[in-house]
């Protein structure tokens, strides 16, 4: 039985979607949360927020995510990052999950990915838990209700928790499957509760597609200076380096905080919401996104809370480190309208340096950031991905690899060619560890950075005397207002200096010799930029 507003042309018996029991078309978030609840999925808490936890999966599985194996995409697929699955094998799984789905409830949403109406992509997401309904329509872009009438998704997602792959039958690792079917135009996800999956699925597809038309898809945050479009500034970085807690700066306008593309027109949020990390957020450094756990609707994610009074734990991490919260654009009340900016002015790379050797700020030269780029160095923290327990030195291509499904230097020379055509300056931010490694150092304080961005973003700090590091090579400020100049030096931060040099050392081989790779499909100069 259907109910609710859809295209009347296009319900899932249109798409071969058969026999399934109740089907809710696009309810609006107060009906989710109120099905989600009716179900026991998770409980309403303070202000109206929706509390679930997801089972064994609290973080992404990037080991279970395949791209069907179809002749249009053989060549262009990044295959070493993305393995493979045999389209007669996937046929099989989807065969299987319709079976699966019969007699069973499910609610569809007709959302869009992409807030530049001329990229966007039109994507349906069926899910059979009616919370994850509420996540993406939070995470997606709502249409409007007129819009709704007319909608044909341009790729299908499918998620059922409940339904168990088989890995001999299916031709995946385990019972839980990420499967995409560029050619099918669609996505089946099973065996996890997770919902960052959803969005990181339709982020994948995004990245696939828009560089056949020159945009250059970004794994960033962005924000601009109030009022002024054009002074755009991005901040790429994997889960866990800062990226929605410094673009969420009160005094900028919040693009977006997670995925974008740049187009010819400028910047565009492939996104309608943010998902943002809440272990130890602090209502005094980061109080827009605090308020947002006490609003209506908003998802909380593996949150530890009490069950009398629903006040949220932000310090207990015994379900996950990834403890997160889901919460449309609007939440946040400097958030742009448009979700839209000009060509970016400012390029922040963000890095967790659990190592405590590089510096809280550099400057890049154009070379030196495809290198940063392509390395994408970083720490992968705690529960973010399934297994990983304490922060984790990686190198993470394009800061995104899970999600890139080409070569990474397909994703580098775009970025390049948009950084020469545009003119932009770049930087290294280390969020990360400083005065020792993680487990002897300490965390860069959110102060330090935010006054280092906040200098570099109002065009101040390249007024400051750089010096070059003997160890990276890019140039680091001798000094910033409101910075103790110690910060500024790592080296100056540790009490064993020798212990520091052993550290640096061995960072600066891993560079090296994650960087081997790339260097057949590299020009001279970046070649050059080479660290070690």
């Amino acid at each position: 039985m259907d109910h609710g507003q859809v295209n009347p042309k296009m319900k899932l018996e249109d798409q071969g979607i058969t026999g399934l029991g109740y089907v809710y078309y696009n309810r609006a978030e107060a009906q989710l949360q109120d099905a989600a609840v009716a179900a026991g999925e998770g409980v309403t808490g303070k202000g109206g927020a929706f509390l679930v936890t997801t089972g064994k999966h609290t973080g992404r599985s990037p080991k279970d995510k395949f791209v069907v194996a179809t002749p249009s995409v053989k060549d262009t697929i990044w295959w070493e990052n993305n393995p493979p699955m045999q389209a007669d094998k996937f046929d099989v799984l989807y065969a299987d999950m319709l079976e699966h789905m019969k007699g069973g409830s499910y609610d569809v949403q007709d959302l869009f990915g992409g807030a530049d109406p001329a990229h966007r992509l039109d994507v349906r997401v069926i899910t059979e838990l009616s919370w994850h309904a509420l996540f993406i329509r939070h995470l997606l872009r709502r249409p409007e209700p007129a819009e709704l009438a007319t909608f044909v998704p341009d790729f299908t997602i499918i998620n059922c928790p409940t339904f168990k792959a088989d890995p001999a039958r299916h031709g995946c690792r385990s019972e839980t499957v990420i499967a995409l079917n560029f050619d099918a135009r669609l996505i089946l996800i099973g065996g996890t509760e997770y919902a960052g999956e959803n969005k990181k699925s339709v982020f994948t597809l995004l990245n696939y597609l828009l560089p056949e038309n020159g945009i250059m898809p970004m794994h960033c945050s962005a924000n601009h200076a109030p009022g002024n479009p054009v002074d755009t500034a991005v901040f790429f970085g994997l889960s866990g380096t800062g990226k929605t807690t410094l673009s969420a700066d009160p005094t900028r306008t919040l693009i977006g905080d997670d995925e974008h593309g740049w187009s010819e027109r400028g910047t565009f949020n492939f996104e309608g919401g943010c998902y943002a990390k809440t272990i130890g957020l602090d209502p005094k450094a980061e109080p827009e996104i605090y308020a947002t756990t006490s609003m209506p609707h908003t998802v909380i994610e593996n949150m530890i809370f009490d069950p009398q009074t629903f006040e949220l734990d932000f310090d207990d991490d015994s379900l996950t480190a990834n403890m997160r919260c889901a919460y449309p654009l609007d939440y946040i009340g400097n958030a742009s309208e448009t979700a839209l900016g000009g060509h970016p002015k400012n390029i922040i790379m963000l890095t967790c340096d659990a190592f405590g050797v590089l510096p809280p700020i550099s400057r890049l030269t154009p070379a030196q950031a495809m290198y940063h780029f392509l390395s994408g160095f970083t720490s992968k923290v705690a529960g973010t991905e399934r297994g990983v327990t304490e922060p984790e030195p990686t190198f993470s291509t394009c800061f995104g690899a899970p999600f890139m499904p080409r070569r990474p230097e397909v994703y580098g020379n775009l970025l390049r060619k948009k950084i020469a055509s545009h003119g932009a300056t770049c930087w290294l931010v280390n969020t990360g560890w400083t005065g020792g490694a993680y487990g002897t150092g300490s965390r860069m304080p959110i102060k330090a950075t935010r006054a280092l961005l906040t200098a570099a973003l109002d065009g101040t700090l390249v007024e400051n005397k750089f010096r070059k590091d003997p160890n990276f090579g890019f140039e680091v400020p001798e000094t910033c207002d409101g910075v103790d100049a110690t910060l500024l030096n790592p080296r100056d931060t540790w009490a064993d200096k020798a212990a520091y040099d052993v550290q640096a050392a061995k960072l600066v081989a891993m560079f090296s010799a994650n960087f081997e790779k790339y260097v057949p499909y590299i020009d001279d100069d970046v070649k050059a930029a080479s660290i070690g």
